[in-house]
């Protein structure tokens, strides 16, 4: 399976020139061959907007932005997922969407919220993270800050996830820098799994973006790896190219939870 990434340079509060961006990248991603677009966190609304503008923009999951985001996907015969404010009631969520091109989809809704803005327009998710299948794949969703905790990734991989997206938005810096290069790798490799980790890029009001989005495989090692600017990657995606991998480094079945339970 073929798996796409496009790192972004979002238009605040623009749904419809940010879809129109994901459209065009949806396109090239489909006439390469790709099954799965995968953008960034809020990459439909942009990233650096007030608790207000969020409030404003953010919609329930039948609203217009994820009806776009369907009719993308069976236009291109591709799945997508993408960031989007989510509104259920009164509250407000930052959450990721998977659109199938048969119109299906699953929702996630980030469980870490990051910093005093975040918190601030946001309410955090308060479900576990799911598995799905995906093209025979077992496939989880997080976003940005959760893949930064080791036991909350743990819980897809013990739920049997083989594949995880990731859309972010991780701020430029030498140590934001470390998550995509070295934190994300190691996930990948403790638990056994892809992770597709989609970042924003380039400005956006005052916030500066990493870039560094990247695909890795079970092993560690980078499948498809960007820079610092607006960037569409492709990659393979084959489980049993891994399994001498996952016969080397078994954690997830020696695990002893009894040694470290808190």
């Amino acid at each position: 399976m073929l798996i796409s990434l496009y790192q972004m340079q979002p238009i605040s509060g623009d749904a419809a020139a940010n879809l129109s961006k994901i459209a065009q990248a949806a396109a090239a991603a489909s006439d390469m061959g790709a099954d799965l677009l995968v953008t960034p966190e809020l990459s439909t609304t942009g990233y650096a907007l007030s608790p207000d503008q969020f409030a404003e923009i953010a919609e329930g999951r039948d609203g217009d932005i994820v009806g776009a985001l369907s009719e993308i996907a069976a236009e291109f015969e591709i799945a997508i997922c993408a960031g989007f404010a989510e509104r259920d009631g009164e509250a407000v969520y930052n959450s990721a969407v998977l659109v199938r091109p048969d119109g299906a989809s699953e929702f996630y809704r980030k469980g870490h919220l990051y910093g005093e803005a975040e918190r601030a327009a946001f309410a955090p998710g308060g479900d576990l993270p799911h598995v799905f299948d995906f093209a025979g794949i077992r496939t989880g969703m997080l976003i940005c800050y959760d893949v930064e905790f080791p036991e909350y990734v743990r819980t897809l991989a013990l739920a049997g996830a083989e594949l995880v997206l990731v859309p972010t938005a991780l701020p430029a810096g030498p140590i934001s820098r470390r998550v995509a290069d070295m934190v994300v790798p190691t996930r990948a490799f403790e638990n056994g799994m892809f992770i597709v980790y989609a970042d924003l890029c380039g400005e956006e009001g005052a916030l500066s973006y990493s870039g560094r989005s990247v695909i890795v495989g079970p092993d560690g090692d980078e499948l498809a790896r960007a820079g610092t600017r607006e960037t569409l990657l492709v990659a393979e995606i084959e489980l049993s190219a891994y399994d001498d991998c996952r016969k080397q480094n078994p954690y997830l079945s020696d695990r002893r939870p009894t040694l470290y339970r808190l």
